[in-house]
C-alpha cells in the first residue's frame, strides 16, 4: 500500500476518515493487517506528508495509533501524553495538524487499565507528575459514582475505566473550548472530533 499524497488525503472525507480507522482497527483485531513496504512508504514521503487523521493518545506502551489502526507512514499526525489531555502545545499541534495539514479526524483515544488515570484516581504525587496528575484529577471528580470513598481508587478497576472515558470526554469539550479554530472546523464539517476507548485484553478500539 502507497502512502497518502495530497490528491488522496483531498478524497478524503471527515466520514471516510474515521472509517478507516474503524476498519483499521478491526484488521488489528483480526491480525489481518495491510501488507505494506515501510521502506518505500519512507521514500514516497519524504517530499511531504499528506496524514488524514489526528490522534491524541496516552504514552502507554501498549497504545500505538499506527499499530491499533493499522495505518503506515504518513498516514496520522500522532500526539502522545501521558493521561490524552490538552494544553496550550497540544492544542497548537491540533490546529496545525487540521487547519495547515489538512487531517480530517481528530480522534481523543483513552485506554482501559491507564496508569495516569490510576495514578489521578489516587492522587499520587511524585515530581512532575504531580502537575499531570492534577490535569486529569477534574474527571475523577466529575465520575460520581460510588460514593463510598473506599471504592474510589485505583484497586477499583471499573471506576479506573469510567474516569478513563470521562476524562475523553473532558478533553473534547476542552478542545471545543479552548481553540476557536478547532471548533470552528469542527461546525464547517471540515473534520470531526471523536473519542475512543482502546481495550488492553482484546485490542478494539469503541467510539463515542
Amino acid at each position: 500500500m502507497k502512502a497518502h499524497t495530497k490528491e488522496t488525503q483531498l478524497k478524503m472525507t471527515p466520514a471516510s476518515s474515521l472509517q478507516e480507522l474503524k476498519d483499521g482497527n478491526k484488521r488489528f483485531v483480526n491480525n489481518k493487517q495491510v501488507d505494506r513496504d515501510l521502506s518505500e512508504q519512507v521514500v514516497q514521503t519524504s517530499t511531504g506528508q499528506y496524514p488524514f487523521a489526528t490522534v491524541l493518545h496516552c504514552i502507554d506502551s501498549r497504545v500505538s495509533a499506527e499499530l491499533v489502526f493499522d495505518q503506515g507512514i504518513g498516514d496520522l499526525f500522532s500526539i502522545r501524553i501521558a493521561g490524552n489531555f490538552v494544553n496550550e502545545d497540544i492544542l497548537g499541534s491540533m490546529e496545525f495538524a487540521c487547519k495547515l495539514a489538512g487531517t480530517k479526524v481528530l480522534v481523543v483515544l483513552g485506554h482501559t487499565a491507564c496508569g495516569a488515570v490510576k495514578g489521578a484516581c489516587d492522587h499520587a504525587r511524585l515530581g512532575n507528575l504531580t502537575a499531570l496528575i492534577n490535569k486529569i484529577e477534574p474527571a475523577v471528580e466529575a465520575v460520581k459514582e460510588p460514593t463510598d470513598e473506599s471504592l474510589r481508587n485505583s484497586k477499583n478497576i471499573d471506576f479506573v475505566n469510567t474516569v478513563a472515558e470521562k476524562n475523553v470526554h473532558m478533553t473534547i469539550e476542552d478542545i471545543r473550548s479552548k481553540s476557536s479554530v478547532l471548533k470552528e472546523m469542527e461546525d464547517n464539517g471540515e473534520i470531526k472530533i471523536v473519542g475512543g476507548m482502546y481495550d488492553i485484553a482484546n485490542g478494539k478500539v469503541t467510539f463515542y
